[in-house]
């Protein structure tokens, strides 16, 4: 788990890389919108079914959409809509093939490079729909994942929707998410995922208003497993679902507003580089939005502009930043005394 901004909340469990089911199709949303980037509640360009996806359509051993027809046309936002709201592994396909011109295994390629990029070091993506057991991430790489997704207004939108009615389907889509959408703890996506070897598996999104803001929640739980048989990973999906729920209970109800850093407060030294040092403070308060106990990273930095060799008693001449990504906040800090340059009596003496 982890506030967007101050960063990560805590994490449970050996992060070993275990299958996704249809979580992986966050990855697809992602590597698609990237290709092709869409405004918010932009159509987009049609998407034509071909017989492939007309064929897998008929597959009852796991989730798709059914009663296509060949050369029917969607837009990409009903295709994305199509992809995450209720988990079609045959538009995931079809989605690989449109972006590659028909090429699935070059469309998995995309998928591991985006992975790397965005420093996911434990995933392997084998297939575009999670539907392959080799498809496999842990809890902590999916988060990642999860805040770069979460940039996307297109993607955040679609995930959010509990249901939605798509032009020449004959029945609306409904979100395997739906308990969680409607459950009134402000939780806005994003996939749920579920297979024999993966169990259960849930990357979720949630908000909170604190002290006037309304961060980000994010959080992934996967490898939950019922007792006993499971064919398809049903009941472990209804496992995973109420874990997170619990979960995001829990960091909704402790989030709360923390002033982490005090104006005039000490936040490093300026060494001369000869033993000598000058103080640095805040400049004023920074307040975090978190949960009790959580560590929060801190970094000092010069800000836009070069540290001077010398500067008054509280000039500015940098700036400390409170947690990590977008969203982290930062506040001036200032020289508490006056920093002075060392005289050439110091540096021959040093020298000598």
């Amino acid at each position: 788990m982890r506030v967007v901004g101050s960063g990560t909340i805590g994490t449970v469990g050996e992060q070993k890389p275990m299958p996704t089911a249809s979580v992986a199709k966050i990855m697809t949303a992602y590597v698609i919108l990237k290709g092709h980037p869409l405004r918010k509640n932009e159509p987009g360009p049609k998407i034509e079914a071909d017989a492939k996806a007309v064929a897998e359509g008929n597959a009852s051993s796991e989730s798709r959409i059914e009663g296509l027809t060949a050369g029917q046309k969607f837009s990409q936002l009903d295709m994305i809509k199509m992809l995450m709201i209720p988990s079609a592994n045959n538009i995931a396909r079809l989605l690989a093939r449109w972006d590659t011109g028909g090429d699935e295994a070059a469309f998995v390629a995309k998928m591991n490079a985006a992975a790397k990029e965005l420093g996911m070091t434990n995933t392997t993506y084998t297939d575009p729909s999670g539907l392959d057991a080799g498809t496999v991430s842990t809890a902590v790489d999916q988060l990642k994942l999860a805040e770069a997704v979460m940039k996307d207004d297109a993607f955040r939108t679609v995930v959010a929707m509990p249901s939605a009615p798509i032009e020449g389907l004959s029945k609306p889509l409904i979100n395997n998410n739906g308990s969680l959408l409607l459950a009134g703890l402000n939780i806005n996506g994003i996939k749920t995922g579920s297979s024999t070897p993966a169990g259960g598996t849930l990357s979720w999104a949630a908000y909170k208003t604190v002290g006037g803001e309304t961060p980000l929640i994010l959080g992934t739980m996967m490898d939950q497993h019922v007792d006993g048989p499971d064919p398809d990973g049903g009941n472990s999906l209804n496992l995973v679902k109420e874990n997170s729920r619990k979960v995001i209970e829990a960091v909704r109800k402790a989030l709360a507003p923390a002033t982490v850093i005090r104006k005039g407060q000490l936040v490093g030294h300026v060494s001369d580089g000869l033993g000598g040092s000058t103080p640095l403070v805040a400049t004023k308060d920074l307040t975090v939005i978190g949960v009790p106990g959580q560590q929060l990273r801190l970094s000092l930095g010069a800000g836009a502009k070069p540290l001077p060799h010398e500067a008054k008693a509280g000039t500015e001449v940098g700036v400390l930043t409170v947690g990590e990504g977008d969203g982290a906040k930062s506040v001036p800090v200032a020289v508490g005394a006056d920093l002075v340059e060392p005289s050439f009596g110091a540096r021959v003496t040093r020298l000598s």
